[in-house]
């Protein structure tokens, strides 16, 4: 069962929230909060595996939450909950530890999708808005190399693969190599990156120059 608390300012994005996840056999949503503050008093008494966290809230705002929470030994894995108007508080949010993007009016399937996504320990690349955040927000005109990746040919087109916001499945059919196989290669490349997932080994190749915008 995965343990779900739903942390927005607005009832009604938390009750409609709560509706779609809750009749899922596998899904249980164990608390709400209106504010970060609460979302952290709350995470830390229920301990959740997933927290879907708004970024605009009082008192504590949900990036601020977002660093507490995936600061502590055995913390949650955070979705962002966005829209399109928040751009600049995306790239933060990656900074500050989430797991994914979800946008408030995606579709109930999507949502689902992301919350058993990040608890089986994956990060939600959503290309429709992950990617583009990405590339406005991360990449610099001048990165700064960071020396030490050492990753192979194949992990190189891989990890590219990844920054398009690819699946598994995508990239194995992109390269011609089985899912197993690029597993294996993104597995690989998260330990010699030192990325806690595929999402943070993104921003990683985008920061040190590895893959740029466009490109």
């Amino acid at each position: 069962m995965i343990s779900v608390l739903l942390a927005d300012d607005q009832a009604l994005i938390r009750s409609g929230l709560a509706a779609v996840l809750d009749p899922e056999p596998d899904i249980e949503v164990v608390g709400e909060a209106s504010n970060g503050r609460q979302a952290v008093t709350a995470a830390t008494r229920l301990r959740p595996d997933v927290v879907l966290m708004d970024i605009r809230m009082p008192e504590l705002d949900g990036l601020a939450a977002t660093r507490e929470l995936t600061a502590l030994p055995g913390g949650p894995r955070v979705v962002i909950l966005t829209t399109y108007d928040l751009d600049e508080y995306v790239y933060a949010g990656l900074k500050a530890g989430a797991s994914g993007f979800l946008l408030k009016d995606a579709e109930q399937g999507r949502i689902i999708e992301a919350v058993r996504t990040v608890a089986a320990g994956e990060a939600l690349l959503d290309p429709g808005v992950t990617l583009r955040l990405i590339e406005s927000f991360v990449a610099s005109p001048s990165p700064a190399p960071r020396p030490g990746f050492a990753l192979t040919h194949r992990e190189d087109d891989v990890l590219r693969q990844m920054a398009k916001g690819r699946s598994n499945a995508e990239i194995a059919g992109a390269l011609f190599l089985s899912q197993a196989t690029v597993k294996t290669h993104v597995a690989a490349l998260l330990v010699k990156m030192r990325a806690r997932d595929r999402l943070q080994a993104v921003v990683l190749a985008y920061e040190s120059g590895i893959v740029r915008p466009g490109g």
